[in-house]
């Protein structure tokens, strides 16, 4: 291994497309015997979990879409390997005539990585708060499509209790968290 020091860097891909160029980077490092070289490909997701006609769906989505974190050393050929991977556009940060790619700050690193983790810790909650007074919109049951106002908020059990009007009146309904996104 060179004297150079590990880097993260940050890989521009096709939308959609992020999958595909880790598992080919990946392939591409085995085949190749690069692991001295390239440390690690990560794709920052979280995992969150939807209701769908009365079932909770787990589904887990990019935290940063377009983009794939390579940990590198960038020497010799090492950044025009990255760079002509199918379905990358280049690096973040790249110029017309730069031949280096910029590494991220430790901060953003520690940053990225800390919010995967945590995300994986909390068992993809969604992170949305819900305050007394906030307009939601009712995306699950009986009451689907409709619009009302936060009475009440019980964080243990992940309820609200939601003022919605009905036929002209006001009607108190207990929803989880699941069943509402705010408008």
């Amino acid at each position: 291994m060179s004297q150079e020091k590990v880097h993260w860097y940050v890989l521009r891909a096709i939308g959609g497309k992020e999958k595909k160029v880790k598992e080919y980077l990946d392939n591409y490092v085995v085949q190749n015997n690069l692991q001295d070289f390239i440390a690690q490909v990560l794709i920052p997701t979280e995992k969150y979990t939807q209701i769908r006609n009365g079932k909770k769906i787990h589904k887990e989505r990019n935290f940063f879409p377009g983009y794939v974190l390579v940990e590198a050393i960038m020497t010799g050929e090492i950044p025009h390997i990255l760079r002509n991977i199918p379905n990358v556009l280049g690096f973040l940060g790249d110029t017309k005539g730069s031949e280096t790619a910029a590494p991220l700050r430790q901060s953003e690193v520690d940053r990225i990585l800390g919010k995967v983790d945590e995300i994986a810790e909390t068992g993809g909650d969604s992170g949305i708060t819900y305050n007394v007074g906030d307009a939601v919109k009712v995306t699950d049951g009986p009451f689907n499509s409709f619009t009302g106002i936060i009475e009440e908020v019980n964080e243990e059990k992940k309820k609200l209790k939601v003022m919605v009007k009905i036929f002209g009146r006001k009607t108190p309904l207990e929803l989880s968290f699941m069943q509402v996104e705010k408008e």
